[in-house]
């Protein structure tokens, strides 16, 4: 289960182990933001104040202790794409990051002090570390990431970047719409069908309405990629269940903020 250390972030207890790391989700409270962005938005992307964005990275920064600039969130689109953080990005020009960041939902790195994340809304961010080879990555899971096999193609990726092993890969599914409130349509579970998913596993019905369990199918993922089950934690919480305390896109609709979920070698 997640350890709630500070009512601003979340971190978990299989990661809390590991002193060579440092990483957090953040909720909703404790920021400068109003409204539907109220109050710890971190959407970069979002149409908050940009002064009220800043000072919640500051405060990000305070309760981290990571520097705000080094923190890498993609432009997400829910695609599968995965972009390396590696030795020579920090030091390109910001236009430069924007331009390589754009279109991607999994970033990856072995490079200490980069900061690598993911924002979120009610989709999965999902958090992963090599303690052997001492790599890193972050997911952002949808609907369609998942059924595009975004965390197949990030474990993937990382045997070859890093040569991980999936055995030793430590997993965590954050903070997101949970099985009993992710309802979807019909044609929803074909293409999840067409993309080799069983569905009987990762839909089920009640009074004539479907529902996803996007924790499940992304955890299948992992397990079916060589992760072990005991390495993986999934957080349980409903995101738009407890959308006081966290970022709901189908309960604020377009204008929700975002949280953030990061990981970082130290």
């Amino acid at each position: 289960m997640s350890s709630n250390t500070n009512p601003c972030l979340i971190q978990y207890q299989i990661l809390k182990r590991f002193d060579s790391i440092r990483h957090f989700t953040t909720t909703r409270i404790g920021g400068v933001s109003v409204g539907n962005y109220s109050s710890f938005n971190l959407g970069l992307f979002t149409s908050d104040l940009p002064e009220n964005i800043s000072q919640n990275f500051d405060l990000l920064g305070s309760l981290t202790g990571i520097d705000k600039n080094t923190i890498h969130l993609p432009f997400q689109t829910h695609s599968n794409r995965i972009f390396q953080i590696g030795e020579n990005f920090p030091g390109q020009h910001d236009e430069t990051k924007k331009s390589l960041l754009h279109g991607i939902d999994a970033l990856i790195t072995d490079i200490p002090g980069q900061c690598i994340g993911v924002s979120t809304a009610d989709c999965v961010p999902i958090l992963l570390y090599d303690p052997v080879c001492k790599a890193i990555g972050a997911v952002h899971a949808g609907w369609r990431g998942t059924c595009s096999g975004i965390v197949t193609k990030t474990l993937t990726k990382m045997i070859s970047a890093f040569q991980s092993d999936p055995a030793n890969l430590i997993a965590v599914l954050g903070p997101s719409i949970s099985p009993d409130v992710y309802e979807v349509g019909a044609p929803l579970m074909d293409e999840f069908r067409e993309a080799g998913f069983e569905t009987k596993e990762i839909f089920s019905e009640k009074n004539g309405r479907i529902f996803l369990d996007l924790w499940k199918a992304n955890k299948q993922m992992l397990t079916d990629g060589g992760v072990k089950e005991e390495n993986i934690e999934i957080s349980g919480i409903c995101t738009y269940s407890q959308h006081e305390n966290f970022f709901s896109a189908r309960r604020l609709g377009i204008s929700s903020g975002r949280m953030i979920s990061g990981i970082m070698l130290i």
